[in-house]
């Protein structure tokens, strides 16, 4: 956003009346707008308060391809950041924008920071959030890894598969749960044992809504059902809560054949040699004549 002639004049007359704003929108949609001026500043539609919910360190910017960086702090409080949405994940990857106001006439603004939340720390009743720059996404891994289990995540562009259809989804309320971690329930038709291993458990109503857990073992026994997540909920969940169970995956070619019947997704190369085989030597009674990997396929000509 390019700064206007008119808010270039108000800052080289030496005297000014400038506050910085912050927007930040979480990705469930929920926005929030601060201001470190000493009264509310509105622009936009948004209207930003004038609080302890967020201020900003000085913002680190180049002209090159490196990341933006800057820092947020605040004070948890019920009316702005609470330390159950922070727990609950709510923030993770929050949209930012960070503007520089002339007050006295908010159309004399200039956008000075677009990224995203990233680590946050919470320390007694403040928190401190990192603030990446637009670039960061320039960091990730691109492109593929030849290996022989499946890269896409279940569901996924790449993946193409619905969770929602019929076999794949439970929605039940919660019946027991022990450390926030261990979840019990009665029999449920339709699920072999292990269906859910792998896959998440959403938390869709009371005070952990929105909480997203890896399910690490998921057995059927004779009493029920038990499920146990990798790490335990960061806030309470207690019976009659409804959480959504999604069937898990494990990467391999014949879980994708059979289970989901999505073969053609499928984006690992199980037949790719590995150490083992590049390691290995010619011997009697092996077969060595260097055809397909693949059981049951024939060679062009009928060899």
């Amino acid at each position: 956003m390019a700064i206007s002639s008119e808010f270039m004049a108000h800052l080289e007359s030496g005297t000014t009346s400038v506050c910085r704003c912050w927007q930040v929108v979480r990705r469930d949609g929920v926005t929030f707008g601060f201001t470190d001026h000493d009264d509310t500043v509105a622009f936009d539609g948004q209207v930003f308060l004038a609080s302890e919910g967020m201020s900003a360190r000085a913002l680190d910017q180049t002209t090159g391809l490196a990341v933006d960086n800057s820092e947020a702090l605040g004070l948890l409080s019920d009316v702005s950041v609470r330390e159950d949405d922070i727990l609950a994940g709510l923030f993770d990857g929050a949209a930012v924008l960070a503007w520089l106001v002339n007050w006295a006439d908010p159309e004399q603004r200039v956008l000075q920071f677009r990224g995203t939340m990233g680590e946050i720390h919470r320390s007694g009743a403040a928190f401190r959030a990192e603030l990446r720059g637009l670039t960061e996404a320039l960091n990730q891994p691109q492109g593929r890894v030849y290996q022989a289990p499946c890269a896409a995540i279940l569901g996924d562009a790449l993946c193409r598969f619905d969770l929602g259809a019929a076999g794949y989804l439970e929605r039940r309320p919660v019946e027991a749960v022990e450390k926030r971690k261990f979840f019990r329930f009665a029999l449920m038709d339709g699920f072999d044992d292990r269906w859910f291993e792998r896959g998440r458990l959403i938390v869709e109503t009371g005070k952990a809504k929105g909480i997203v857990a890896v399910i690490k073992n998921d057995r059927l026994t004779a009493k029920g059902r038990t499920l146990e997540l990798w790490e335990a909920l960061r806030l309470d969940i207690v019976p009659g809560d409804i959480v959504r169970l999604e069937a898990g995956c494990d990467k391999r070619v014949d879980t994708c054949r059979l289970k989901f019947n999505n073969i053609i997704n499928f984006r690992g190369f199980p037949d790719v040699p590995g150490e083992d085989w590049l390691m290995s030597y010619p011997k009697v009674g092996d077969d060595n004549s260097g055809g397909s990997r693949t059981p049951g396929s024939v060679l062009p000509g009928g060899a």
